[in-house]
């Protein structure tokens, strides 16, 4: 029966491997209809959200059906818990970049993003695909390490978020007032998709020391 429970774990972790690798396609193919004006990649994001949900809510099945039949405690019933969080996160990384795809839609056939912000976003695409993709390598593996390691590029994330709005705010933005609040959303989608890699690496640092990362960084008792 524990045999049973760990193979079902293994397919949970398996599933959350594959949401990353999704999210992290879906995000790249957004960011390229976004800067391409490509219509019908853009409309290929926004159908394909759906293979997203479902395996999210294939994760949210296995777990609730470990937790009735298996009635799991300690750290087992972490790991579960700690599944459907990441699972809940990676969904909403998902939407962010069908979000990042409808932009690119609704300006069609113009393109939404203008020259003064074209390596601003592209840069922060390139972040937030790597940190999906370490973020990914990271439950695979269940490394604390690798978890603790995507600050870096969440920081430069961040700085790169504030660099924006100073753009926008600069009396020489070129861009008009309906691409200075696309780009002001693109900015925060890009953002977000990266703290919900944070957070999924979080999770696993979590789900393997039984600890929060900042209660072990200051000393913390658990």
């Amino acid at each position: 029966m524990r045999d049973a429970f760990h193979e079902d774990l293994d397919k949970i972790s398996d599933s959350l491997v594959e949401m990353t690798r999704l999210v992290g396609s879906a995000m790249s193919r957004a960011t390229t209809a976004l800067l391409d004006s490509d219509l019908g990649l853009a409309e290929g994001v926004i159908e394909n959200d759906v293979q997203i949900d479902a395996i999210r809510d294939d994760i949210d099945e296995m777990a609730v059906q470990l937790i009735a039949q298996q009635q799991p405690v300690a750290t087992d019933l972490r790991i579960v818990v700690t599944a459907l969080h990441m699972a809940s996160s990676l969904e909403r990384m998902g939407d962010l970049a069908e979000h990042v795809a409808k932009v690119a839609r609704l300006r069609y056939p113009h393109k939404a993003v203008p020259p003064q912000a074209n390596a601003t976003i592209v840069e922060m695409a390139q972040i937030a695909e790597r940190l999906v993709a370490q973020a990914g390598s990271i439950i695979a593996a269940k490394d604390v390490d690798g978890a603790e390691a995507l600050h870096a590029d969440d920081d430069e994330m961040d700085r790169l978020h504030r660099d924006m709005f100073v753009l926008l705010v600069d009396e020489g933005w070129e861009g008009g007032t309906e691409s200075a609040i696309d780009v002001t959303l693109l900015a925060r989608y890009f953002e977000r998709f990266a703290d919900h890699a944070v957070s999924v690496a979080r999770q696993v640092a979590y789900l393997v020391t039984g600890e929060w990362e900042h209660k072990r960084r200051v000393g913390a008792p658990a």
